[in-house]
């Protein structure tokens, strides 16, 4: 069913995108500030349940790419997805009857709310990753054989450019990185347009209500004085991402990150409370892998989350500090997302990883 997104959701819609970017997506509290003023200058925004699009509408995802770093120090101003839809629509010599996030996670589950409110467009309860990941061709919309391109990207100073690669979105990736770079390190985007039959074939579905869902029973477990981490294993179960298991307990030690080739790169470590674990995590933009004591405990497409462990507050890759006192979680995919198509695309191979996937709820 369809509903109404108001200003009152943004805090728990926003921190339960951080918890599905999984350290990456960028930072869902920059997004909620300027999805609060689209709302207070434009309306509340209708999100529709996939179910509901017809089959012949044009949907087009809006987005940002680049290094999450950059978005502290480069904070958008909210015309620039605006500038690279409308781009994109030029193009094709079509309106969009919809938006719509190509991840879930972090800034770009808000992305598409302000292209919404700015342009009175519904946005779609869905999205191409059920999670974020780094790279513009690690889409459930590509693996199901939906092209990237042609794809727009807006600058902040009003730049725009077109890219069309064909069904090639490798390249496209390729491209559009190159260009980001060259803005700044961080861009708006319009891509991945398909029909609203190829979104009920393609998307991960109802997962803005899932990120509102996870943030808000973070929140209700504090002010229960529950176990926020339990409560969001409970209300998990019904959901396609079921199993959520506690990976590590401790505190971080080392943190090495730095800003390369347009992305966020590092690891991070972590000791147990006792002194006698340490866990250790991978990350390109969002975590990749978690070992504990050499292990493999959890990895990609699979969500590892880093959460504050007295409030379960998400922690992303570039807020890591050496101190923080974290509970780690490993929280499974859709079926959708662990297909053998999907895992080739963007299962730990994708990334260099030496392990053959395995569900963390398989993992001793």
């Amino acid at each position: 069913m369809s509903w109404t997104l108001t200003e009152d959701d943004l805090p728990d819609l926003a921190r339960g995108a951080a918890v599905l970017g999984t350290g990456g997506g960028g930072d869902p509290y920059v997004g909620r500030l300027l999805v609060r003023e689209a709302i207070r200058a434009h309306g509340p925004i209708t999100v529709l349940d996939p179910a509901e699009v017809a089959d012949d509408a044009l949907v087009i995802p809006t987005a940002q790419m680049g290094a999450p770093t950059v978005v502290h120090e480069k904070l958008p101003n909210g015309a620039e997805p605006v500038l690279a839809l409308r781009t994109l629509e030029k193009h094709l010599g079509k309106r969009a009857d919809a938006t719509m996030p190509i991840e879930c996670g972090g800034i770009n589950s808000m992305i598409p709310l302000i292209v919404g409110a700015r342009l009175g467009l519904p946005v779609v309860d869905a999205d191409g990753m059920g999670r974020a990941f780094p790279e513009l061709q690690m889409e459930t919309f590509g693996v199901y054989g939906i092209p990237g391109s042609p794809m727009a990207i807006g600058g902040e100073r009003g730049e725009t450019t077109v890219i069309d690669t064909g069904a090639d979105n490798k390249r496209m990736e390729w491209l559009a990185r190159g260009i980001t770079i060259r803005l700044g390190g961080v861009a708006h985007i319009a891509e991945y347009a398909m029909s609203g039959a190829d979104v009920k074939r393609t998307a991960v579905s109802q997962t803005l209500s899932l990120a509102l869902t996870v943030g808000r029973t973070i929140r209700e477990a504090r002010e229960r004085n529950e176990d926020p981490v339990d409560r969001l294993a409970s209300a998990l179960r019904s959901t396609p991402y079921q199993h959520l298991r506690v990976l590590f307990r401790g505190k971080v030690s080392d943190v090495e990150r730095r800003t390369e080739a347009g992305f966020a790169r590092g690891r991070a470590a972590a000791v147990s409370f006792d002194g006698a674990s340490k866990l250790e995590i991978l990350f390109q933009n969002e975590n990749l892998l978690a070992t504990v004591d050499g292990v493999v405990r959890c990895l990609v497409p699979d969500l590892i989350c880093v959460l504050e462990s007295a409030t379960a507050e998400p922690i992303t890759t570039e807020t890591l500090r050496y101190g923080q006192r974290v509970t780690v979680v490993g929280i499974s995919t859709p079926p959708l997302m662990r297909t053998p198509e999907a895992l080739a695309t963007f299962g730990p191979a994708a990334f260099g990883l030496p392990h053959a996937f395995a569900p963390v709820e398989e993992i001793g």
